[in-house]
């Protein structure tokens, strides 16, 4: 997968786009996602920094390069390959209330190429509610959404339940899947909140500047 000429240092500016722009759709992992520990190496630590020596690199070599040089670092669960720091959580927390309704999930369709870079709920939020075709709490743009990190990950061919678990380890949040009454219809509710778990605290060998 080319990352693109001309591309000699991976830093804040260029490294989360190329990325994710270079990623493609092959057998083994459907989407690529930047985790909030490792946007945070860019964003607010700004201190990831890597050098590409290839002078056509692929995004094979940008991984190389991230996991070598930087704080970040790659892992494979199926089918999601997440770029992370060691403050992530790696295991989604989610409680299903509603089975039937994750399965309908899984026979439903995302959207054929998913690419969110940088975006926060407003976006994601109606992208889930179409796919999902569930009430989606929070709403976008509600206060309860303000402290969700925001998303960034490349995704092909996802199932709904797929693109709701990518979502949620891009924005760092505990899921959950019940059904609720209206007066007496039904609705499949899907409910994101923050995540407030941390493996182990930032690793502070270099103060932002």
């Amino acid at each position: 997968m080319p990352l693109g000429s001309n591309v000699a240092r991976l830093d804040r500016t260029n490294c989360v786009p190329l990325m994710l722009h270079a990623f493609q759709s092959n057998e083994v992992v459907k989407a690529l996602i930047f985790m909030p520990g490792a946007t945070d190496e860019f964003y607010m630590f700004r201190r990831a920094k890597a050098v590409l020596t290839n002078r056509e690199p692929t995004l094979l070599d940008a991984l190389v390069a991230l996991t070598n040089q930087t704080l970040i670092h790659a892992v494979f669960q199926a089918p999601f390959l997440l770029l992370h720091s060691d403050e992530d959580p790696l295991d989604l927390l989610i409680q299903v209330e509603h089975p039937s309704a994750v399965e309908k999930f899984k026979r439903l369709p995302f959207v054929p190429h998913a690419l969110f870079i940088d975006e926060d709920w407003s976006v994601m939020e109606p992208v889930l509610k179409s796919a999902l075709k569930a009430e989606i709490r929070p709403w976008r743009d509600s206060t309860q959404s303000f402290h969700f990190y925001r998303h960034s990950f490349a995704a092909w061919n996802l199932n709904a339940w797929e693109g709701l678990e990518a979502a949620a380890y891009a924005g760092k949040t505990t899921v959950s899947v019940r059904r609720r009454w209206d007066l007496v219809v039904p609705r499949t509710e899907v409910r994101f909140e923050g995540d407030v778990r941390a493996r182990a605290i930032p690793t502070f060998t270099e103060w932002p500047r």
